[in-house]
């Protein structure tokens, strides 16, 4: 969950400099100005100026056209080559240049510098001689890595001006969600609106700016909303692979996948839904790691290649090496693991990477003392006490009778679970390190010297 506030006011008209007229910049830039805002366009491309300036839209996008023109007709649509005349005032300006690839697979900030550059001239001429100028609000709408915006963006305009962010200028971020052939109704209907800044000012601007969407603008830390967009247009090209895999694979028996997807998009409790899109530990149990493999064995069977699938299991397998490297760091060898099921509020072993933690560090040779609230060795049975018993065969000289049990003399605790008894354990008896692979602990382990998570 973002860790977030909203704005939501009723807003007035801002004068707007919107830097790049392709793609992004022109349905920007038209929507805005179809709801009253003065924007300004600015490209260093003269024909596309040319033609936003004439009315006529320099890219091909449904009821885009029509935008242009009555903006344009109306004069709250502007477009022009120099940045110093759409900044002159103005409030925001929006940076929505490309930020196509480099040859080594990185982000080239080159477009996003230059108009950085343009936005720093403009800035150092003050209205009026010792007068200062007023404040402006610098929002990255391109897309680009973390730390952007405050690693590079911010110095660079620190640099230009000779002052420091939050007297004349404030930077933010705010991701574009526009699908190319959808883009005007999907500006005007986004899933959400996200404003990365640490300025009450500019946030306050951007509300204004924005205050005819539907839905309150949603106020995040910087980074996260330059995430937010990687984060989205990953899962959106996984989703796009993942369907296709499994096509291939479902033709070779005659099954027509578009119908499996239907079915499939229909369950919004468990497919289509926050559900298991929660950072923490490794998948386990005994139903998604036996039906992935059964999946990959059919494609190896039928001679289909399955490389987003098999690279689950291996992205699996990392998740817990990486928290067995975390525990291998330390000096401390007394080891406390809270949970062991793959799942809290189960006894079910099967296939639970909390039994795989505990199996390599015991053979490690970490001293190693285990609680789990709801197992109970002379309770398993059948292949929940096969499994078990190959993997860790002295179970019970592992368990404690209580987390404060397990907990003593730990140095590190790896907690699987949040049960109510490990989280006062956590507080009553703290070791010196925590790993909390929940992230369900609460604020009060979290405030815990040596708390770490797994992704947060």
């Amino acid at each position: 969950m973002l860790s977030c506030f909203l704005h939501q006011r009723a807003g007035g008209f801002v004068k707007v400099a919107v830097f790049g007229l392709g793609y992004v910049g022109t349905v920007t830039s038209a929507c805005l100005a179809s709801r009253g805002h003065d924007v300004w366009g600015i490209d260093v491309d003269g024909t596309k100026v040319d033609m936003v300036a004439a009315g006529k839209s320099p890219v091909v996008e449904p009821g885009l056209g029509e935008l242009v023109a009555h903006a344009a007709a109306r004069g709250s649509l502007h477009a022009t080559t120099s940045a110093r005349e759409a900044m002159e005032g103005a409030a925001v300006s929006l940076v929505c240049v490309g930020t196509p690839s480099s040859p080594t697979g990185g982000t080239d900030l080159g477009f996003v510098l230059r108009a950085v550059d343009d936005i720093g001239d403009a800035l150092r001429r003050a209205p009026s001689a010792g007068a200062s100028p007023p404040f402006h609000s610098v929002v990255v709408r391109s897309t680009v890595p973390p730390g952007t915006v405050q690693g590079v963006v911010a110095p660079a305009l620190e640099d230009k001006l000779g002052v420091e962010e939050g007297f004349v200028f404030g930077t933010a971020m705010c991701p574009e969600f526009l699908r190319e052939g959808s883009g005007v109704a999907d500006f005007f209907d986004p899933p959400f609106t996200v404003v990365g800044t640490r300025h009450t000012r500019l946030a306050d601007t951007l509300v204004e700016l924005f205050h005819f969407l539907p839905d309150p603008v949603r106020i995040v830390g910087t980074s996260s909303a330059e995430a937010l967009k990687y984060a989205c247009n990953a899962f959106h090209a996984n989703k796009v692979a993942f369907t296709n895999e499994l096509a291939r694979l479902f033709r070779v028996f005659g099954i027509d996948s578009r119908e499996v997807m239907e079915l499939f998009c229909q369950d919004e409790h468990l497919n289509i839904s926050s559900t298991y899109l929660r950072p923490g530990f490794a998948f386990g149990g005994p139903c998604l790691p036996k039906d992935l493999r059964s999946l990959l064995h059919l494609g190896r069977m039928h001679s289909v290649d399955m490389p987003l699938l098999s690279g689950i299991i291996s992205s699996n397998d990392r998740v817990v090496s990486d928290v067995i490297d975390r525990v291998a760091t330390e000096e401390g060898r007394n080891v406390a693991l809270l949970g062991l099921s793959f799942k809290a509020s189960s006894d079910d072993l099967r296939e639970s990477p909390n039994v795989e933690v505990a199996e390599t560090l015991v053979g490690k040779g970490f001293t190693v003392r285990i609680y789990d609230p709801v197992v109970n060795p002379s309770h398993l049975v059948g292949a929940n006490l096969q499994f078990i018993e190959s993997k860790l065969p002295h179970l019970r000289r592992f368990l404690a009778d209580s987390a404060t049990e397990a907990l003593a003399d730990a140095d590190v605790a790896i907690a699987f679970s949040s049960d109510p008894a490990i989280v006062d354990g956590l507080l009553t008896t703290p070791p010196r390190r925590i790993l909390d692979l929940s992230g369900r602990l609460g604020a009060s382990v979290e405030a815990l010297a040596g708390y770490e998570g797994m992704g947060w």
